[in-house]
């Protein structure tokens, strides 16, 4: 359904501050009929490449062609096609929601039937009955996203893009959204959405692209991923960790024990240690070494593989880290902004 190849863009070329590289030599295949997501923190580049994908946006290099057509093309084809889910959701407050997707309908052309006869699937599909006759400008957030999903549906479209379609809402409104577009994806629907909630793309995702920097560094089903680690997961804490280099030193004692594949300072937990290990014998190997170097382990978890080791990986820090990372260099540019004026 999607085909991108060696997308770039760079933004703020021409300025006096620094451009920003967001996609670098991007390459990703949707299936039809999937629901594939795109994992990575903010800034990773994921709503450039939503946006291109919709032909909200051109690249600077690459090719996108979606569902066979060259989306630059042919564009106006391509929306035709597909329905999009910003992350920001605007809406009228002075409409109903009813009278907002009535209005969403004359705008895709649909004849009066076929468009009440929708808007009515789509109520009852999003649970909206209770209060679509409302004026939009009361809705909670999570009535706000579910009467943005529905206009993207209302024209029936091939594929449907969503970005973060689930940011802010609470487990109610997450869970039916969840249901939909699993439906959605069972009756046909080719299902892009971008995310950096980890067990959503997990539940969710068919196959999936972990996205860092503006490329794919990771690609494949959650189980394939996964199970491509080879080992067990393993969350250490020591006692003497009171900064980062406390943890670092323990990190380079552990690096050199039988089993154990990757070791990372996770900052996001107190530095604690993020480790993959082959297997649960090494554990007992790393409480001795750890003992012998006077180290107590204060506190030690055992899981199974999931998605934020498959990043910690691919990238040498867990997703939160990347996360927290990348707030405290927008929060230094926004200060070294304020400074200027």
């Amino acid at each position: 359904m999607i085909e991108l190849q060696h997308l770039c863009k760079r933004y703020g070329t021409g300025r006096k501050s620094a451009p920003v590289q967001a996609l670098n030599d991007l390459s990703l295949a949707v299936p039809a009929g999937s629901l594939y997501g795109l994992l990575g923190p903010n800034g990773a580049g994921k709503t450039t490449a939503l946006r291109i994908v919709c032909t909200l946006l051109a690249p600077d290099a690459g090719t996108v062609r979606v569902a066979g057509v060259d989306a630059l093309a042919d564009p106006r084809a391509v929306r035709r096609l597909l329905g999009y889910v910003a992350q920001d959701v605007a809406i009228d407050k002075i409409l109903s929601g009813k009278e907002l997707l009535a209005l969403q309908g004359d705008l895709y052309h649909l004849n009066r039937v076929d468009r009440d006869r929708r808007i009515g699937d789509l109520i009852g599909l999003l649970g909206m009955g209770d209060w679509i006759d409302r004026r939009c400008g009361g809705y909670s957030g999570g009535m706000r996203r579910r009467l943005d999903l529905a206009a993207g549906l209302l024209h029936s479209p091939r594929l449907l893009v969503l970005d973060e379609p689930t940011v802010g809402l609470d487990l109610e409104s997450r869970a039916a959204i969840w249901q939909v577009l699993q439906q959605l994806r069972d009756q046909g629907t080719t299902v892009l959405l971008s995310s950096h909630y980890l067990e959503e793309v997990d539940a969710l995702a068919d196959r999936l692209a972990i996205v860092e920097s503006g490329r794919v560094i990771a690609e494949g089903s959650p189980a394939e991923l996964k199970g491509a680690l080879g080992g067990d997961r393993v969350t250490l804490r020591v006692r003497e960790f009171s900064d980062a280099g406390e943890a670092s030193r323990v990190r380079t004692l552990l690096e050199h024990c039988a089993g154990v594949r990757q070791v990372v300072v996770n900052r996001a937990q107190g530095y604690s240690l993020n480790l993959v290990v082959e297997n649960a014998a090494v554990i007992e190997r790393l409480r001795s070494q750890l003992a012998a170097a006077d180290l107590p382990v204060f506190a030690l978890a055992q899981s199974r593989a999931s998605l934020d080791d498959v990043y910690l990986q691919a990238t040498g820090r867990t997703l939160l880290d990347a996360e927290l990372e990348g707030a405290g260099q927008r929060d230094a540019k926004a200060e070294r902004k304020q400074s200027m004026r």
